[in-house]
């Protein structure tokens, strides 16, 4: 595995780094479980001491972290700034919430006069992080900040294309002041990360890629007893009622659908929209999508990104053809995009029908799917009849029924009159092949972590 820099909007390869020898590796461990020891038993203060540490150094030098964003994975410059400040707020939550999120329950008994019973949450031990490109800090931050507020220690296996964003993040970390061992990045290799996985020091895996990766590697992590959380793809569904406010949603709908070149998990990549609005809303939108701009993406006239590489570019391209292919009908949007660099150029996709592949794929690009629905229910059934259950949203003005419309959504997060987003505060995680755990909140701190009855029994009354 190849762990370079490329800057997606040039082509250019700007930095190299070998893999990780197995001697590494090991040493990566064994550094991680003898951090373990001594982390487990640090207060919750000290933990969140660092934690703000590392909060205050990521907003103290925004552009500097942001640049890195940019030339690793090609995200707006506005886009990668607003990352630095997502990541440093996910690292004050956990500062302000874990102790009072991990106190121990006590439990109702049925007789208390016999005793007492609670729970206490210990951390388990090592838990490997697995993180795609998409969002490079985001990722490390939502699965370390819980991890650690817990008592865990961590290692990491960041995507091969963004090995400086990978780094620089271990760094902040040590220079927040986290002990060695705690945190580390490794340059991993694809069997190196089964050989992790096997470890017995090792005791969960958290990933977040695509449905392929997750398949093997909670495979592996089966086969060792281990736990695993899974956050995988999403074809999210955007539904829009008859009585939407037709600007806002519009609006909503070209940025929910192209925000991080289009590349997000939980981006609005089918737009559902009943027959009544149907030809109004796609006139709307083909207009905002022709507004967007593509080109450099420091530059803040720059609406539109490229892709993270020319692979991915050429594998979106491939789909589209394929969609076509099996009858869809595909109109590109929009003045031509840059003829260099990883852009591909914004793509309606209609009449997908039933018979067609295409309409349980997930597109990671600036590609949109549109259905028109005969009414309410059949636009529930299209939004339900999707492989992925990760997010998706519901327009309308009557902010009750679009509640109730959003409870018939077979997913793990719906929103009203928003598309799907992220934020330190709401918990993030899907059903089906999007995956299966949660992260953020007490759900993600909770997740590696003992759940382990104490019961107190007053033996005199047993005599």
């Amino acid at each position: 595995m190849s762990y370079a820099t490329t800057y997606p909007y040039t082509g250019e390869v700007l930095a190299t780094f070998p893999s990780a020898t197995d001697a590494e590796v090991v040493a990566a461990i064994d550094a991680a479980h003898a951090a373990f020891q001594s982390w487990r038993e640090t207060s919750f203060a000290a933990r969140g001491a660092i934690l703000q540490k590392a909060a205050d150094l990521l907003r103290a030098d925004v552009e500097g972290y942001a640049k890195l964003l940019t030339l690793e994975m090609g995200k707006l410059f506005t886009e990668a700034k607003a990352e630095v400040e997502l990541s440093a707020k996910i690292f004050e939550y956990y500062v302000h919430h874990a102790e009072r999120l991990l106190q121990p329950q006590t439990l109702e008994v049925a007789d208390p006069a016999e005793g007492a019973a609670m729970i206490v949450h210990d951390p388990l031990g090592i838990i490997l992080a697995i993180e795609p490109w998409n969002f490079p800090y985001y990722q490390i931050a939502r699965i370390i900040a819980p991890q650690l507020s817990a008592g865990n220690t961590v290692l990491l296996k960041h995507a091969s294309n963004v090995p400086q964003s990978a780094a620089v993040f271990e760094k902040l970390m040590r220079d927040a002041g986290l002990p060695k061992g705690a945190f580390t990045n490794l340059y991993a290799t694809r069997a190196q990360v089964e050989m992790i996985i096997r470890d017995p020091r090792v005791h969960g895996v958290a990933l977040t890629g695509s449905e392929d990766a997750g398949a093997i590697v909670a495979s592996q992590a089966g086969m060792a007893l281990k736990k695993s959380t899974m956050e995988l793809g999403g074809a999210d569904a955007f539904v829009v009622l008859a009585d939407a406010d037709m600007e806002k949603t519009v609006n909503w709908a070209v940025f929910g659908r192209h925000w991080n070149g289009g590349q997000v998990c939980v981006s609005s990549k089918r737009m559902i929209v009943v027959d009544a609005v149907y030809d109004q809303f796609l006139d709307r939108y083909r207009e905002g999508v022709a507004g967007l701009v593509a080109g450099d993406p420091f530059d803040p006239k720059t609406t539109l990104a490229p892709l993270s590489s020319q692979g991915a570019a050429d594998e979106i391209r491939d789909k589209v053809r394929r969609a076509v292919a099996n009858g869809a009908k595909a109109e590109q949007v929009g003045p031509p995009v840059p003829n260099h660099g990883a852009f591909v150029q914004p793509t309606i996709l209609t009449d997908i029908g039933e018979d067609n592949p295409a309409r349980y794929w997930e597109f990671f690009g600036p590609i949109s799917m549109l259905f028109r629905a005969k009414d309410e229910a059949d636009a529930v059934r299209i939004a339900n009849d999707s492989p992925f259950g990760l997010g998706g949203s519901v327009f309308t003005t009557d902010v009750a029924h679009g509640v109730e419309v959003a409870k018939k959504i077979s997913t793990g997060m719906v929103f009203v009159n928003h598309p799907t987003k992220v934020e330190a505060d709401l918990p993030f995680g899907g059903v089906r092949r999007s995956g299966y755990g949660r992260e953020l909140l007490g759900l993600g701190l909770k997740e590696f972590v003992n759940h382990k009855l104490i019961d107190v029994v007053d033996i005199d009354a047993h005599f």
